[in-house]
């Protein structure tokens, strides 16, 4: 699963480099075994920013990318919509994505973190609860007059300026970071900016073995057309 992730990040059109951060011994070793750069980081970490901050210490990006290890889907023009709206906007220092919810169950699922934002596209608050939530809708979220309303899930994918993703770490951790655990409310409830960019793409992550199967019958169902992409590029 690691290397797929990593072959399919490192087509992304605007990565020049991938490297793989870890603090597991045997992560390192199952990503040095597929020749993919890794490094070893430290085991304290309150947050994969944090690591990625270490891990970015040592290298001379401007713009460095976070992208979770555990989702083999990963769509290579979904971390470039990303790349884009950072880097071509100075003033923005950090950038996610959001996906339009399409299931109902998920409105209210606390698993799905759901995000809200301005007109200018920036957060305005990451949640584990249905945000907006409909006044005198309660006990109706997954009724199809409360589905009218449009939400939007997060897509765990971030994307920094060198600079503040290395003074991150030093962000004081805030109430509602430690309420929700969202390490992204840090850079919020600091005063900063996060640019969310819409995207179709549909994120899945592999936490237990019910989605290692899902993904397993994905990646059956697309062989054909995979193959038959590889060899024309």
């Amino acid at each position: 699963m690691l290397q797929h992730v990593y072959e399919r990040v490192s087509m992304a059109a605007y990565l020049t480099s991938t490297i793989i951060a870890t603090d597991d011994e045997r992560v390192y070793e199952a990503a040095r075994s597929f020749g993919a750069r890794v490094r070893m980081t430290r085991a304290d970490h309150l947050s994969g920013t944090d690591r990625v901050a270490e891990a970015a210490s040592a290298e001379n990006a401007e713009i460095v990318v976070n992208i979770q290890g555990d989702e083999p889907p990963i769509d290579p023009a979904a971390i470039d919509t990303a790349i884009l709206a950072v880097m071509h906007e100075p003033g923005v220092l950090m950038g996610t994505l959001k996906k339009a919810i399409e299931e109902p169950r998920e409105i209210t699922d606390p698993n799905v973190v759901k995000v809200v934002t301005d007109r200018q596209g920036d957060a305005l608050y990451f949640s584990r609860c249905a945000i907006p939530h409909k006044r005198g809708e309660e006990g109706r979220e997954t009724a199809p007059q409360y589905f009218k309303q449009r939400y939007f899930k997060h897509i765990g994918l971030y994307v920094y300026q060198r600079e503040f993703l290395l003074g991150y770490p030093e962000l004081p951790v805030g109430p509602l970071e430690r309420a929700e655990g969202l390490e992204q409310l840090r850079a919020l409830e600091n005063g900063y900016r996060i640019r969310v960019v819409e995207t179709e793409y549909e994120s899945l992550s592999v936490d237990t073995p019910e989605d290692l199967r899902k993904v397993s019958q994905l990646f059956a169902a697309i062989q054909p057309s995979t193959e038959s992409g590889v060899s024309n590029g």
